[in-house]
Order: C-alpha cells, then sequence, then structure tokens
C-alpha cells in the first residue's frame, strides 16, 4: 500500500491513472451498446486498421496519431455501412478487412528499418507516458459520451434493445448506429496510447459481456460495466505498479478474471 501511494505523488503516474479511468469509462459505456447490438466486431476491427494506420505514419515519417485518426474514423464509417447493408455477411466481411488491415501493418513494420520501438508502443501500450494532452482528449471523450448517454438515453435504449419499435416513432436509427461507432472509433485512437491498438478493444468488450452476465436490465448494464471497467483500471494499474507489469495489458487481464468470476455467479 505504501508503494502505491509513493508512486502516486508522481505527476505521470496521476496522468495514467486519469487518463486510464476516463477511457475505460468511455469504453465501457459504448461496449455496452455494441455488445447488446452485436456490433463488437466493429470495435475489433477498428483497433487493427489503428495498427497498420500507425504503422503508415511511422514509416512515412508522419505524426502517427494525426495521421492514424481520420483513418480509423472513416474505418468506422465503412465498416458500420458494410454492417448495416450486408447483415451476418457484412460481419465476415469486417473480420477479413480487420485481419487483412493487421497483416498489413506487421508487414509494413516488418519493413520499415528502426521503428520496432515506436511499433511496440503502440501495439502494446504505454498508458506512464501519457501527456496532459491526451488527458484532455480523454476528458472531452468521456464527456461526450456521457453526454449521449445522458441526453439521449430513452431513444438509445429503444435503438440498442428494440430497433422495430424505435424506427416506427421516427428515431434516426441509423445515425445512431453511425454515432455510437464514431465515439469507438475516438475511443479507440485515445487508447492507442494507453492500452496499446491490440488491447483496446478488451475494454471496449469485457466490461459490457460481464456486466449483461450479472444484470438483467439495459440500465443496470450501463452502471455495472462502467463500474467494472473502473474498478479493473484501478486493478490493473496497482498491478502493474507493484510488478512492474505492462499497464495495459495487466487492465485487459483483470477484465478478463472479472469475466470469468461473472461467469460462475448465478444469472439474475
Amino acid at each position: 500500500m505504501h508503494t502505491l501511494l509513493d508512486a502516486l505523488e508522481f505527476p505521470f503516474v496521476q496522468r495514467a491513472l486519469l487518463a486510464g479511468l476516463l477511457i475505460s469509462a468511455s469504453a465501457s459505456l459504448l461496449g455496452v451498446v455494441l455488445v447488446l447490438k452485436r456490433f463488437s466486431l466493429i470495435g475489433h476491427g477498428l483497433s487493427d486498421v489503428g495498427f497498420a494506420s500507425l504503422t503508415i505514419a511511422l514509416v512515412l515519417g508522419l505524426p502517427p496519431l494525426l495521421f492514424a485518426g481520420p483513418m480509423v474514423v472513416v474505418a468506422a464509417v465503412v465498416m458500420m455501412f458494410v454492417s448495416q447493408r450486408h447483415g451476418a455477411s457484412g460481419d465476415v466481411a469486417i473480420g477479413v478487412a480487420s485481419t487483412g488491415a493487421l497483416a498489413l501493418g506487421i508487414l509494413v513494420a516488418a519493413a520499415g528499418p528502426g521503428i520496432n520501438i515506436d511499433v511496440h508502443n503502440y501495439m502494446f501500450g504505454s498508458i506512464l507516458s501519457v501527456t496532459r494532452q491526451d488527458v484532455v482528449l480523454a476528458a472531452i471523450l468521456m464527456a461526450v459520451a456521457a453526454a449521449v448517454f445522458v441526453f439521449q438515453h430513452n431513444r438509445l435504449y429503444l435503438v440498442t434493445c428494440d430497433e422495430t419499435f424505435a424506427k416506427a416513432i421516427g428515431v434516426k436509427v441509423i445515425g445512431y448506429h453511425f454515432l455510437v461507432s464514431l465515439l469507438t472509433a475516438c475511443t479507440v485512437v485515445a487508447g492507442m496510447r494507453m492500452v496499446g491498438t491490440l488491447l483496446i478493444s478488451g475494454l471496449i468488450i469485457f466490461p459490457a459481456v460481464t456486466a449483461r452476465r450479472l444484470v438483467g436490465s439495459y440500465r443496470g448494464m450501463v452502471v455495472a460495466a462502467l463500474i467494472i471497467s473502473l474498478a479493473a483500471c484501478c486493478i490493473g494499474m496497482a498491478i502493474s505498479l507493484l510488478f512492474d507489469w505492462p499497464a495495459g495489458a495487466s487492465i485487459v487481464m483483470t477484465n478478463i478474471v472479472f469475466f470469468f468470476v461473472a461467469r460462475v455467479i448465478p444469472r439474475p
């Protein structure tokens, strides 16, 4: 405990914890919609596109996040469009595209000399290197996600749980689908430095599927996913600081432990 309290006195640890909590919170909220709508494959695909974009940016000498950000947003729009138009077959196309993006990123990284360290940091994250700008970005993203869930709660609930009725009363269902997809893309970009492109989808998926196992209502699932995600972030950061393990992987593994614990608890 003394070790953790001493570590919290350092500004870079404070920034890392704050950024981690903000990204985890926004990822968990969006994950509820993605899991219930069975769009979770989009979150995984966006992380692979983010990795490919980052490696290309590093090889070309471009600002990594400034290049990868728009690419991931465009990919989010395309993936949601394909999923809307083609249903189950669209999921197959997204899976093929995401795997192709990952393979492309690996090949580009191997071809680009001298970028292996940078690629490694973006693949697996380096949360202790987050800057004030990263924290501000995470705070803005969390504020937008929270505003959507608070002020559009009823419509988002209908879009997520009863799409047919939502369409019948005039709710722009497709618009909300694309809004969630774009926010997910922003979360992936913001979380690249924190947990890495290969792990960020874990922050989106695991809190939601764990919460779904524990509670039986949409509102309860949103609250439970948020609590689970924040708890996993705090515990994962503590494990990382105590044992000098990668913070991103520690947070994701904590989420996985929560998921398996929830599996043995009787459903409500």
